[in-house]
C-alpha cells in the first residue's frame, strides 16, 4: 500500500527545478517526484550487451550510420526556447 511522505525545507533551487521538470514533462509535482525518486533508487540494470544493441540500433536510424558534431550541436538545440 502508498504510503505518504510530506518533505520540509527543499531549497528553492531544487523546488524549482522539479517544478520545471514536472512542467516540461506534463506531470504533477507529486508525479514527477515519485519519478525523480524512482530513478536513483530503482535504476534499471541494462547489460552491457542490451547496452551495445541499443546503441547500434540508435546509430543506424542517422544518416550513412554516423553523426557530426554539428548534428550534436542541432539535436541539442531542438526544444529549447
Amino acid at each position: 500500500m502508498p504510503t505518504t511522505l510530506t518533505l520540509k525545507n527543499i531549497p528553492d533551487v531544487v523546488y524549482d527545478r522539479l517544478k520545471h521538470s514536472a512542467e516540461a514533462h506534463r506531470r504533477s509535482m507529486n508525479s514527477e517526484a515519485l519519478v525523480c525518486l524512482e530513478s536513483v533508487l530503482l535504476p534499471t540494470k541494462v547489460t552491457p550487451t542490451e547496452r551495445l544493441a541499443r546503441a547500434r540500433e540508435l546509430r543506424e536510424g542517422l544518416p550513412n550510420g554516423k553523426f557530426r558534431a554539428r548534428d550534436i550541436d542541432e539535436l541539442k538545440r531542438e526544444g529549447r526556447p
